[in-house]
């Protein structure tokens, strides 16, 4: 059975990349450009990794972090956060709300499918 993954990210050529790279190693990808109901999305679908973008319309990566973590069905669930802000306030923030990993744009492929792999052995 191949393993599921939830992307929350408006960009959408950055959304494309990561599908096609996360489809050809067999995941399953469900891509969403908007923030405001992706609790609800990753809720139904039950993935084995959330990949979230910090900065998106709708609800935060932050704030939708926050939600994960309230939730006692996903609090335990992998988040790997990627944003174009790679300042230091922000991985504090992620890492305080409980981020699996972080990741700062540009990110190499190589360097984007171990943090998957890492985040899903």
């Amino acid at each position: 059975m191949s393993k599921r993954v939830v992307l929350v990210e408006d960009e959408l050529n950055i959304a494309e990349a990561i599908r096609f790279l996360l489809s050809n190693e067999g995941w399953r990808v469900e891509t969403l450009a908007n923030g405001s109901n992706a609790v609800e999305v990753i809720r139904k679908a039950a993935p084995d990794l959330v990949m979230l973008d910090v900065m998106l319309p709708g609800k935060s990566g932050f704030e939708i972090l926050h939600d994960l973590r309230a939730d006692p069905d996903l609090e335990t669930l992998p988040v790997l956060m990627l944003t174009a802000r790679g300042q230091s306030r922000d991985r504090e923030m992620a890492e305080k709300a409980g981020v699996s990993r972080f990741m700062t744009k540009p990110f190499s492929n190589a360097e984007m499918l171990d943090a998957v792999r890492e985040l899903t052995s």
